[in-house]
Parts: structure tokens; sequence; C-alpha cells
């Protein structure tokens, strides 16, 4: 019950925004240095009005973590594809990894400057690893929890004293303990074994573990690969009554401290790139599938793997976004990650989100 308050307020604090809010590493993708933009004024023959000044920026480079599926990477190349970054003066340098704690702690020893995150590593955030500056999408529909029918598996319950391979600290973590709790069982009733997404997708199709906790397009592959023994129990999309799984884009306290106004060109950037993701989500799949050297009709059948359209609606609204992330939080406390809670101005720069919001209205 308490879960679902926590879920019915969300809902309640986004319809009112609607009123209000117009609107491991590898280098991938990396694009070319922008021209500034020209700062001339122009003065319209025959008339006493001039056009607004072009904002200049001062050119910067960012090295941009992120994984690999449309969740993590859709908005970022679709930022890039469609020069949103270099309207304001910054040239990404892309870097894949397989979870949001590996890059939170390439972030650490600054071999990146910003991430991609899922739901699970936002517990890192609160606990004071990383600072978030912009909300990606309200929540992830891409994580499952897949068995193996000829494991002897045909619901939840089934997998006490199976062997289930999962990423400690990412989101496939969260949604094997939402589906186990569903249950009645916990992470001890099962023999867990520490995998990356890609790792535990080949483990699957070999036999070598019973079930997983995967996220797509690697569901995606599952599902083709292991055809009648394919068996999902469960979802996000099971828990939004209970729950929400946000995505985000993150730094180091000490890197937002010196670059502030990296980080509002950037997420002004994001809200641009938002509204394209949102209004194009094929051309975005088939835009992913080429940059990830993944197959298109893969990409093409995760497209809902995310809710892509409430961050384009609340984007400008902070009290809806802050409301996501307390709900979030609140989902962390109750499954024992987080011990306490912690302001959301903590480690949110709800300021840096105002003021892209404010760049991208104009």
């Amino acid at each position: 019950m308490k879960r679902k308050l926590f879920a019915l307020a969300l809902a309640s604090c986004m319809i009112c925004s609607l009123a209000a809010c117009s609107g491991g590493e590898k280098p991938s993708g990396g694009t070319q240095t922008p021209p500034p933009p020209s700062s001339a004024s122009q003065q319209p023959t025959g008339g006493t009005s001039s056009v607004p000044e072009t904002p200049t920026y001062e050119p910067a480079t960012v090295r941009v973590a992120y994984m690999p599926n449309l969740g993590s990477a859709g908005s970022l190349f679709v930022g890039i594809e469609q020069g949103y970054f270099e309207e304001v003066g910054l040239t990404v340098q892309t870097f894949e990894f397989q979870g949001g704690p590996a890059e939170i702690a390439a972030m650490g020893s600054k071999d990146i400057d910003i991430a991609q995150i899922g739901h699970g590593a936002h517990a890192l955030c609160i606990e004071g690893q990383a600072v978030i500056f912009q909300m990606d999408h309200t929540t992830s529909l891409s994580d499952e929890v897949i068995a193996n029918r000829s494991k002897g598996i045909e619901k939840a319950e089934d997998l006490k004293g199976k062997t289930v391979a999962v990423g400690s600290g990412t989101s496939s973590e969260i949604i094997l303990h939402e589906v186990l709790s569903r249950a009645g069982l916990t992470l001890d009733d099962v023999n867990t074994v520490e995998m990356t997404n890609d790792g535990m997708t080949t483990a699957m199709i070999g036999n070598q573990v019973d079930a997983c906790a995967a996220w797509s397009p690697n569901t995606v592959i599952l599902k083709e690969a292991m055809g009648d023994n394919y068996l999902k129990l469960g979802g996000n999309a099971d828990f939004l009554d209970e729950a929400i799984f946000p995505s985000s884009y993150i730094t180091t306290k000490d890197y937002a401290d010196a670059n502030r106004d990296i980080l509002v060109r950037f997420a002004t950037a994001l809200n641009k790139a938002h509204d394209y993701r949102n209004a194009n989500q094929e051309e975005m799949a088939k835009l992913l599938a080429a940059k990830l050297d993944a197959p298109e009709d893969t990409m093409i059948q995760s497209i809902g793997e995310a809710d892509w359209d409430t961050i384009t609606k609340i984007c400008g609204d902070m009290a809806s976004i802050k409301t996501v992330y307390e709900t979030q939080q609140k989902v962390f406390i109750e499954n024992g990650r987080i011990t306490e809670e912690v302001p959301a101005e903590n480690y949110v720069l709800f300021d840096v989100m105002q003021e892209a919001y404010n760049a991208y209205s104009k």
C-alpha cells in the first residue's frame, strides 16, 4: 500500500505538470570539433528591431559513457547525429560500458566526465559517489528476469535453489529482488552468479545458468535464441504500481563544481534530443543499430524498453522530477539497498536542470 501511494503521488504530480510545462570501455561514435556559432547580430532591412544575438560558446570536449541499448544510448547518439551538442559548442567522445557502477568508477578515476546510468546505479548517487544533473527518462521497461523452462522452472517460486546470473549494483539486481520478493523469496534463496549483460546472455543460451536478470536488447536476443524454453518471470512493467525506474545523466561533484556551464549546455542539448527521440522512435532504433553494430530488427523490437514520452512533458517541472527521484529512493529503502532517507537536493542538481530547460525553451 505504501508503494502504491508513492506511485499515485507521482502520477498526480505529473498530471499537474502537463498544463504547466511545454513542451571495460570502448571508444565509439566520436564527433568532429564543431565551429562555434556566429555571434554577429543581424539588422533587418527597413526595420528598427534586431534579430536576437546568437549565443556564443567556449568550445569544449566531453567524454561520455553509455551502455549499448536504446535506454542508455538513445538520447546521446540522437543528440550527436542531430547536431544538438554542436549547437552548444560541445564535442562528444563516447565510451561503451556494461553497467552503471563501472561507469561511476571510471568517472572517479577521471577517465570519463559524464555517464548515463540506469535505475540500479542511482543508489551510488544517493550514497554520494556521483551527482545527477539531467533525467533521461522517467522509467525503464527493459529489465526482465528470464528463466529456462528446461531447468524445471515454470514460475518465480521455482527459482529457489537455482543458479541466477545478475549484475550487482545494476538494474538487473533490482528487478531480480522485486521478482523474488513478490514470490516470497530473497537473494539468499538463489545461487547468484556475477555476470555482465552480455555474459549472462551467452550463459543462458549455453545452458550454463538456470535464469538471469537481463535487459534489452539482450532480452530480445534470448527470446529468439531460446524459443519455447524462454520464460519471462517478471519485468519493470509488472511493478509500476509499486515502483519507478528512472535513468539519468550523472557526473562527479568535482566535475560539476568546475564545469557547471558545460553541464547546462549538455542538458540543454538532451532536452532537444528527448523531443526527437520521442517523435522518431524507429529512426532512433535504426541509428543505434548502426552505431552499436547491432541487428536493426533487434533494436526496433526494443523500442518499448522505456517511457520516452513523459520526460518531454515534465522536463521543466522540477516538482515532478523531484517526485520521481524521491519515489525511486523509497524503493531502495524498502528493499534495504539504502538504509536511511537522503534529501534529493543532496545528489540531484535541480538548478542545472532548470537552467537547461530555460535555455531549451528559448
